[in-house]
C-alpha cells in the first residue's frame, strides 16, 4: 500500500510540532496535505537520510541540489512556506540536542530514520564547496571563490541575465518594463551620481562581463579600467569592448582590486562586488578605494546588506549560499558599511535603498532559467542549474520580505578644505 506521503506527513508535523504547510509526494506516488498547496515531491529515501544527518538549511539544499526533492506548483510560495520550518528556525546542534529530550521528538527522529532506510551519510553533491575556513579572504582564495561562482560558462550566465549582461540589481521604472531597460537605467543612474565627464578616469571594481565600462565610455567619454578576478568574465568583456570599438577607452584586466596602483581615478565604481570582501577586510577595501581616488573623486558603491543582528558576534555566514553560491561570501548592515567607509576617510553623501528592485531582477533571472531549462542544465549540469534555480528563488522571497536589502552609497574624497563637489541639492541625477 502506497502510504509513504502520510507517514512523512505525519512523522514531519511530530517532529516540528506544527502542522506541514505544503503537500507532499513520496517516491511511491502518494500524497498527503493541503490539495491547493504547492507540492514538496521527495523522490527517494536518500532525500531523509541527507535532512538526517544534517537538518536545516544545509540538508534541504544537499537533497534540492541533487534531485532528491524538489518544488512542483509556484515555487515561491512553496519556499515561502516552508522557509518558517527550515530557513528560520535558527537550529543548530545546541538547539536541536535539546529539541531531542522531547520523547515526541524521538519518536518522530525515528520513524524517519526506519522510512529512510539504512542511515548512512550519503555523499554531498559534487557542486559543493569543500574547503577550510582559516585565512579567508587572501589574495588566493578570493580568486579561488570568485571562480567557483563566475567560471562556470559565459553561455549559462546569457541565459540568465540576458543581452545586459548585468550581474546586478537592476533599477526599474516599472514592474511591466524589460529587464534590458532597467539594467540601462541602472548603469545610467551609477554614471550621473558620479557626474562622469569626458577625459575621467573611472575604475570599474568587479566590473564583471564590462557592461558597466562599456557603458560610461561610450555614453559619457571617460576612459575606464575595469578589473575582475574571472577569467572568462575578463575574455568576453574584452570581447565585447572590441565589438563596441572602444579598446582605447576601455582596458580590462584580470587583477585584484588590492594591485591596482596605477592612481589616482577621477571615480570609482564597485557595483556588487563588496560583499565577497569579508567583514574582516572591508575596512582595507574602503581604504584601498579611497587611496585610489583624486581628492574630491566619488565612489558608488552598490552593495546587498542584512538586518542587524542584536547581537553582531552571532552572526555566521549562511550555509547554502556558502557551501554552493558564493563561497567566503559575507553581508554586513548598511550602517556598517556606511561606518567603515567614514573611517576610511570618506563622506558619505547619499544612501538610496533599492531593496525591491533586486526582487523584481531575481524574478526575471529566474524566468531566463526556466524558459531555457534544458539548455542551461546542458551547459552546466542539472546540479548546479538547481543551485541557481534555488538561490535566486530564495533571494526573491528575502528581498520581499525585507530580509536582506540592497543600496547604492555616494560617498567623497573630500578635500581637506571642505569642497565636496556636491550640488545644494542632492539626487539631482533623478
Amino acid at each position: 500500500m502506497a502510504d509513504a506521503a502520510l507517514r512523512l506527513k505525519s512523522l514531519f508535523e511530530q517532529l516540528l510540532g506544527t502542522p506541514i504547510p505544503v503537500r507532499i509526494r513520496a517516491w511511491d506516488g502518494s500524497e498527503a496535505g493541503p490539495p491547493d498547496a504547492p507540492t514538496l515531491v521527495v523522490r527517494n529515501r536518500r532525500a531523509l537520510r541527507r535532512l538526517l544527518w544534517k537538518p536545516g538549511e544545509l540538508g534541504m539544499a544537499r537533497a534540492w541540489v541533487a534531485g532528491d526533492l524538489d518544488i512542483e506548483g509556484d515555487l515561491y510560495a512553496g519556499l515561502d512556506r516552508m522557509s518558517a520550518l527550515v530557513w528560520e528556525r535558527g537550529e543548530d546542534a545546541r538547539t536541536l540536542a535539546q529539541a531531542l529530550r522531547d520523547p515526541e521528538v524521538r519518536s518522530a527522529v525515528r520513524g524517519l530514520v526506519k522510512l529512510g532506510g539504512l542511515p548512512l551519510p550519503p555523499a554531498p553533491p559534487p557542486e559543493e564547496v569543500r574547503r577550510s575556513r582559516a585565512h579567508l579572504h587572501t589574495k588566493r582564495t578570493d580568486k579561488r571563490a570568485i571562480s567557483h561562482h563566475y567560471d562556470v560558462g559565459n553561455e549559462f550566465y546569457e541565459i540568465v541575465l540576458g543581452p545586459s549582461m548585468v550581474y546586478s540589481c537592476a533599477y526599474w521604472d516599472s514592474p511591466d518594463g524589460t529587464l534590458e531597460d532597467a539594467q540601462r537605467d541602472k548603469l545610467e543612474l551609477i554614471c550621473r551620481k558620479l557626474e562622469l565627464t569626458p577625459g575621467q578616469r573611472l575604475l570599474d571594481v568587479g566590473c564583471g562581463w564590462g557592461s558597466m565600462a562599456i557603458h560610461a565610455a561610450r555614453e559619457y567619454g571617460v576612459s575606464v579600467v575595469g578589473v575582475t578576478l574571472s577569467q572568462e568574465q575578463a575574455a568576453y568583456a574584452r570581447k565585447r569592448v572590441a565589438e563596441e570599438g572602444l579598446t582605447d577607452k576601455v582596458e580590462i584586466r584580470v587583477q585584484d582590486y588590492r594591485d591596482v596602483t596605477d592612481g589616482p581615478y577621477d571615480a570609482i565604481s564597485s557595483v556588487g562586488m563588496a560583499e565577497h570582501v569579508g567583514t574582516e577586510r572591508y575596512l582595507e577595501y574602503a581604504r584601498d578605494l579611497f587611496a585610489l581616488l583624486k581628492p574630491g573623486g566619488r565612489l558608488l558603491n552598490h552593495q546587498i546588506a542584512r538586518r542587524p543582528w542584536q547581537d553582531e558576534s552571532a552572526y555566521d555566514i549562511d550555509e547554502f549560499i556558502d557551501a554552493y553560491v558564493f563561497p567566503d561570501g559575507e553581508l554586513a548592515p548598511i550602517g556598517t558599511t556606511v561606518t567603515q567607509l567614514e573611517s576610511a576617510g570618506f563622506e558619505v553623501r547619499d544612501v538610496e535603498a533599492i531593496r525591491e528592485h533586486y526582487a523584481l531582477t531575481l524574478r526575471r533571472w529566474v524566468a531566463n532559467l526556466e524558459s531555457e531549462w534544458r539548455r542551461a542544465v546542458g551547459i552546466v549540469g542539472a546540479g548546479r542549474a538547481r543551485v541557481w534555480r534555488l538561490y535566486m528563488a530564495a533571494s526573491v522571497l528575502g528581498f520581499e520580505r525585507n530580509r536582506i536589502g540592497v543600496n547604492q552609497v555616494l560617498a567623497v574624497r573630500t578635500p581637506e578644505q571642505g569642497d565636496s563637489g556636491m550640488p545644494l541639492r542632492a539626487r539631482t541625477w533623478n
